[in-house]
């Protein structure tokens, strides 16, 4: 889950630095020898967009050609290995370390935030194939509507012109909001802003994704393209496969996983071309129950109070589990705001509610040690259930750890230092579900303690 602007942007630190070929001869002797190398085989060998139509059964297995049920390997790769490594000495890493070897299972605490955009082009389906191997339980799709009205997943209505390739599609490029425009001498930085309304469905099909990010120094569309941030990576960056909202529930509902689905709010004026706010949410909804998705598995998303609701009085059963999305918290006042309006939203019948968990924890300036927030205290006390984002998603921790680590970086001096927060979230708040931009991570976690 990621703030409509600002916190969870392009400019956010990290933690990583800026197909497979047709014959087993040839990966043997080239491809797997660089891979081994470079520590990245696991994302390559594990995280191919698997078809929809194998049979696939429940997220542990799928059926082979014969109808015999076929495991289904949870794969994590070296990265929960690395952190556990890094931890101080105490008995949370002796933990850990108890589970280096397994048994990981799929858990639905793991929700994969855009699917695996730590290295894959965000929703995509490679990047949901990659978050289904590392043991996610539910998978999120960001819904935007395109010029004709359909659903489409994107983190943002307006961010084609960073995750998508449309600048170098001459068809496509004169159609965006705000075509390109180099940067000039003066200082001013280069600009685009591309729309899913701004395309029909069919244009946004013909699309490559490609990772989250831009030049603003950029003079050219090229330049402009060649931004991934240094904490990412283009490894898997050729042709990401842009998906339909119908797509994916398609692809989850395949492997039988769980919905995350998130409302996106519009960036241009609604109703747009007597398309209404209402029949945007309701054509969100009416897509899990046209697939015969049980609601039970779906967790509907908005920062937009109204979305959840206008779900929980027109669609209780997906009202149940609506998710309001709390960006309030980003500023003293909001959060002061934010903590007192709690009572209210319960009594609206809002079950839970999502912060970044920067505001579910701080410090006890007596004991040195990270406790449960006002916010997550007040939640706890009315009822109402946490799920918390974006996990994986901020810069060195020895470095203060940027926006998600605001509250706690006084304690915290290695990247080890994300279990223990984790820890806290999960033993001392009492989270139910994480979002996480890297799954593997929180899978390792989960299985350890049995989420």
């Amino acid at each position: 889950m990621a703030p409509r602007a600002g916190p969870c942007s392009l400019q956010e630190p990290s933690l990583l630095d800026h197909s497979l070929s047709s014959s087993i001869r040839l990966l043997s002797t080239f491809t797997m020898r660089y891979l081994l190398a470079s520590g990245l085989l696991f994302g390559l060998a594990s995280a191919a967009a698997i078809p929809t139509n194998q049979g696939e059964g429940n997220g542990n297995g799928r059926n082979n050609s014969n109808g015999r049920q076929k495991k289904f390997n949870v794969e994590l790769g070296p990265r929960p290995y690395y952190l556990v490594n890094d931890m101080d000495e105490g008995s949370l890493k002796t933990k850990l370390q108890s589970c280096s070897e397994g048994p990981f299972e799929v858990s639905d605490f793991v929700f994969a935030h855009r699917g695996a955009p730590l290295q894959f082009p965000e929703h995509t389906s490679e990047s949901y194939s990659a978050a289904r191997r590392m043991g996610a339980g539910a998978i999120e799709c960001d819904v935007a509507f395109t010029k004709d009205k359909q659903l489409v997943c994107r983190h943002a209505q307006c961010d084609l012109h960073t995750t998508t390739d449309i600048l170098n599609r001459t068809d496509l490029a004169a159609k965006c909001t705000t075509p390109f425009t180099p940067a000039s001498d003066n200082g001013t930085a280069a600009k685009a802003k591309c729309c899913t309304s701004d395309i029909t469905q069919a244009e946004y099909k013909t699309l490559c994704g490609k990772m989250d990010g831009f030049n603003p120094n950029a003079t050219t569309v090229e330049e402009y393209l060649d931004g991934t941030p240094y904490f990412r990576t283009d490894l898997y960056s050729t042709c990401g496969t842009v998906l339909t909202h119908n797509e994916y529930i398609d692809l989850v509902n395949g492997w039988d996983l769980k919905f995350t689905p998130e409302l996106k709010e519009p960036e241009v004026e609604m109703p747009f071309e007597g398309y209404t706010q209402e029949q945007y949410a309701q054509d969100m909804i009416d897509a899990y129950k046209a697939a015969g998705v049980d609601p039970s598995r779906v967790w509907a998303q908005s920062f937009v109070p109204d979305d959840v609701f206008y779900w929980i009085e027109n669609e209780p059963d997906f009202g149940r589990q609506a998710v309001y999305l709390d960006d309030r918290v980003d500023t003293v006042e909001g959060y002061a705001n934010a903590t007192a309006s709690l009572p209210d939203l319960a009594a609206r019948g809002v079950q839970i509610m999502a912060p970044a968990f920067f505001a579910l924890i701080k410090v006890d300036n007596e004991t040195g040690t990270i406790v449960p927030s006002e916010y997550a205290v007040a939640a706890k006390a009315l009822g109402l259930e946490l799920v918390t984002w974006s996990f994986e998603r901020s810069g060195w921790l020895n470095e203060g750890g940027g926006y998600y680590y605001q509250y706690v970086k006084s304690v915290i001096n290695n990247d080890g230092d994300a279990y223990t927060v984790l820890d806290a979230l999960v033993q001392q708040v009492g989270i139910t579900h994480l979002f996480t931009d890297w799954p593997a991570t929180v899978t390792y976690f989960a299985s350890c303690f049995g989420l």
